[in-house]
């Protein structure tokens, strides 16, 4: 399924070569977890502050648990200065 990954400031240096305005579509599997779709972009999940799915805010606490949806927008910000 394909989702829209979203990461802000200074984690946007962990978005593949051909994303455009800090996001790309990635292509994830069915049952991908926050966490998952973090973790196979070197994403570390401690520099991660404010997750969001589709525009609404996440708890940090499901990382692992929360599985996407296809179409889903995830955006992710690091903790502000």
């Amino acid at each position: 399924m394909n989702i829209t990954l979203k990461l802000y400031a200074a984690l946007g240096e962990f978005l593949p070569a051909e994303a455009q305005a800090n996001a790309v579509k990635v292509d994830v599997p069915d049952d991908a977890t926050i966490s998952d779709v973090l973790t196979s972009h070197q994403v570390p999940l401690g520099r991660c502050h404010l997750i969001m799915i589709n525009g609404h805010q996440h708890d940090r606490n499901a990382l692992s648990s929360t599985k996407l949806a296809g179409g889903d927008t995830l955006a992710v910000l690091p903790p502000a200065g």
